[in-house]
């Protein structure tokens, strides 16, 4: 037998009892005759190491690490150098063999590092191999081939060759000491693969692949010290790493007897408390039932319909549980697929496919066969999933939504927990006022001389809008580019990225040289820490870095309606309560109307640039049997030979030709666009609409629109949040202005809330200027003049700082963040 076990533990275990004492089983060693195998660990590689000896602690392989790998096996070349010189003399090994190297890593992603690695010291002549359990037959074939005279053959491998497994030619070993392993959670009793130290009996196995025809050597790349009293003697066998669950319910199938009675008698025998604890869990999921031969038992019970069919599945007890309620709710289909994800297309060509996609089609596969053969094992229980599972209507596929949430709610029970009501008052001060759905925020504390390197990081997100630098803060907003007010996926990638292993970077001046250039500037020293420690936004649109005034970016003075109930003609609906259109009084239809005359009135240009999302331009827009006129526009999404335009003025879409679209002159810009974005202010979805939509349902959806789209309504501006602004909304019926938000409340669509802090905190600072602006106080146009010349006075010192270093050419210190 190939594989190191515990001789002591398994004669104590099979020992006989004599005169009262348990006599251990006879122990027979029987020697093996291989090869002397030196060993060596991180002390004696000083002259590899690039620096001091690594701290081990946690289990992980540093790129320091990685490279002290590789430099052994390209140091292996002077080794046989050495040893060649010495065969002339009747010892060694002649110049022609190459010692062929195995390498123990723990997991498929450390042997695509190190394999990639070695692929670029084409000069070394190695020819490698990577030999995990997803290798085909063909590929561990290779391992076993000659290499090519003049080449070393180098074998990555995780402990699938540490046992059962030789080839001959392995000369040099080389162990980080590491394994993969599943372990179960003691309090959660979930499985996962945990990257742990292997033991000293795993290492001396591996050690033992080489020194099979020839000398060996080792090197185990910890220190002495660590492998002494660090490494453990042996592995945790896997009776204790093992869910006790599931071993409790196959031994419940075997009927040999109570659980705790079998268990017990086991070479490596589970906690009495653990079995006793885990009996309470599977009642409580109802897999054993309350009695045992009759009578009530606190330590046992018999197997339930559900605890056999558990029992007969190869996926964790919750999850199995979810497959049975997901049959008796009629959403078994469903269930398997959440457990088993095989809801994947093939083209033709499913290899280019895969490529294209990043997906490896053997993985798909070998996913889809357990897809059914989950199905055929819940078959034998008269679990079928039906022919036909999909839902008719709207309706129907969020209630059957909703159910599978109540199956997976009961599969789980009671393992719930409840988030605790936010803060709203520290979460707004945490964002500073940004929007959450829009902007990345937390990132680290640069200033703003950094914004392009900054913008370059997040290029491959999405397309930035600004970047807001707030004291020790940056906050990264992205262009919205669809009309929904859910959160952007640019958000959600900038966040992923933030997430990943590999260090971010930037190239920052030392604080000495930027705090020297206040001398040449001539700019005092108060105004130079104001700048640093000031809000400061950059617009990539504009290419400007501005100051920003805390209060005007709640809300500016110019931004504001006159007066606080005004009608708005509404043109587009996103979701209930939420909408576009714009002001329909006198004023600004007159505003409109000139415009577009001004527009319609002069030659137009064909785009000259590739059309993007938010690019700026003019798209043509008709009415039913009306003339055909240019509008001010942004284009939301390039869809081949035709795009989705947003109208500024208007805040209706729509999908026009590529070839239709026009440059919009410079000199159009300066005018305000009209459009603004609406929420209707104290209410949420009722729990029936959620039940029976994502979060309002087609009901209530269509009902908000017959009461709003078209129409010209009177709104009361309760607030101003993120420049949405949210009002209360009136209609009228039988000849009286009556609430959206009453109608839809007492038809069931809707339940009234509390408004949020944000909008609360907007609405005291709007109605304190509204005050101001009834009794003479405040008027907007002069307090909008004294903040842009105070601002433009900063504006120029920013723009001087910035200037002042574009043209610098010192060198810059990298600064990792």
């Amino acid at each position: 037998m190939s594989a190191t076990i515990n001789c002591r533990e398994f004669a104590k275990y099979f020992g006989t009892p004599v005169r009262g004492k348990m006599n251990p089983a006879y122990i027979f060693e029987v020697e093996g005759r291989p090869y002397a195998i030196d060993e060596y660990y991180l002390d004696d590689l000083h002259n590899l190491l690039p620096q001091k000896l690594p701290h081990l602690d946690d289990p992980y392989i540093s790129v320091e690490m990685y490279n002290l790998a590789i430099s052994l096996i390209q140091s292996f070349d002077e080794l046989e150098g050495k040893d060649s010189s010495n065969a002339e003399n009747g010892g060694g090994v002649t110049s022609s063999e190459r010692g062929s190297v195995l390498v123990f890593l723990p997991g498929m992603y450390e042997i695509s590092y190190m394999q990639e690695a070695l692929a670029k010291l084409v000069h070394k002549r190695l020819q490698v191999y990577p030999l995990h359990s997803s290798v085909t037959l063909e590929e561990q074939n290779g391992v076993f081939l000659l290499p090519v005279p003049g080449y070393r053959k180098v074998i990555l491998s995780t402990n699938i060759a540490e046992s059962s497994l030789t080839v001959p030619d392995v000369r040099y070993v080389i162990d980080f000491c590491l394994a993969r392993h599943m372990v179960c959670d003691e309090d959660t009793n979930y499985q996962s693969l945990r990257l742990t130290w292997a033991s000293k009996t795993n290492c001396n196995q591996r050690r033992g692949r080489a020194g099979r025809v020839s000398k060996g050597y080792c090197y185990r790349l910890v220190t002495k010290e660590f492998w002494r009293n660090e490494i453990p003697d042996s592995m945790i066998p896997q009776m204790l790493l093992a869910p006790l669950a599931t071993i409790m319910l196959k031994v419940k199938l075997l009927d040999m007897g109570d659980c705790r009675s079998l268990l017990s008698t086991a070479l490596s025998p589970p906690n009495l408390s653990d079995i006793a604890r885990t009996v309470l869990q599977l009642k409580e999921m109802g897999a054993l039932s309350g009695k045992s031969d009759g009578r009530s038992r606190f330590d046992d019970g018999e197997l339930t319909f559900l605890g056999r069919v558990l029992a007969h599945l190869p996926v964790d007890l919750y999850l199995g549980k979810m497959i049975v309620l997901g049959h008796v709710f009629g959403c078994l289909d469903e269930c398997l697929i959440i457990v088993f994800v095989c809801a994947v297309f093939f083209s033709q060509d499913e290899l280019d496919w895969g490529r294209e996609n990043f997906i490896q089609m053997k993985r798909i596969r070998e996913v889809a066969e357990l897809y059914e053969d989950l199905k055929k094992r819940v078959a034998q229980f008269n679990m079928l999933v039906p022919d036909d599972t999909q839902p008719s209507d709207y309706t129907s596929v969020h209630r059957q939504k909703f159910i599978l949430q109540v199956v997976i709610a009961g599969a789980y029970y009671p393992n719930y927990f409840v988030q605790g009501d936010i803060d709203e008052d520290l979460a707004s001060r945490e964002l500073s006022g940004f929007n959450h759905r829009t902007t990345v925020r937390n990132l680290p504390p640069y200033s703003f001389l950094y914004y392009k390197q900054l913008q370059s990081m997040f290029r491959l997100c999405g397309q930035v809008k600004t970047i807001s630098f707030d004291c020790s803060r940056a906050y990264v907003e992205f262009y919205r580019t669809s009309q929904n007010s859910g959160e952007l996926p640019e958000v959600s990638l900038a966040l992923l990225l933030n997430q990943k292993s590999h260090t971010l970077e930037l190239s920052v001046y030392p604080i000495d040289q930027i705090e020297m250039c206040k001398l040449c500037l001539k700019t005092t020293l108060n105004v130079f820490c104001l700048l640093l420690l000031h809000r400061v936004s950059v617009d990539f649109q504009s290419q400007t870095v501005s100051p920003v005034d805390v209060v005007s970016c709640i809300i500016d003075p110019d931004k504001i309606p006159p007066n606080r109930m005004f009608i708005v003609t509404i043109t587009e609906v996103v979701e209930v309560g939420h909408f576009w259109g714009f002001q329909a009084d006198d004023a600004s239809l007159e505003k409109q109307r000139h415009l577009t005359t001004e527009i319609n009135n002069r030659t137009l240009d064909p785009v000259a640039v590739s059309l993007y999302p938010n690019l700026l331009c003019l798209a043509p827009f008709s009415e039913a049997n009306a003339q055909c006129l240019y509008y001010r526009a942004k284009i939301l999404h390039v869809r081949g030979n035709s795009v989705e335009v947003f109208f500024l003025d208007f805040g209706n879409t729509a999908v026009v030709t590529c070839s239709s679209l026009r440059e919009l002159p410079s000199d159009l810009l300066s005018h305000p666009f009209q459009a603004q974005e609406f929420q209707v202010i104290g209410m949420r979805p009722s729990a029936q609409s959620m039940i029976l939509g994502n979060q309002w349902s087609s009901l209530a959806r269509d009902r908000f629109i017959i009461l709003v789209k078209g129409h010209s309504l009177m709104v009361s501006l309760y607030s101003i949040v993120h420049n949405i602004m949210r009002v209360e909304l009136l209609t009228i019926i039988d000849m009286e202005n009556t609430s959206v938000v009453d109608i839809l409340v007492r038809e069931g669509h809707a339940v009234k809330v509390e408004e949020s802090y944000d909008s609360k905190q907007s609405h005291d600072i709007l109605m304190s200027l509204y005050k101001d602006m009834e009794t003479g106080k405040c008027v907007p146009n002069v307090v909008s003049s004294f903040w842009r010349e105070r601002k433009k006075e900063e504006k120029e010192h920013i723009d001087n700082l910035l200037d002042h270093f574009s043209k610098s050419r010192q060198s810059f210190s990298k600064t990792k963040v």
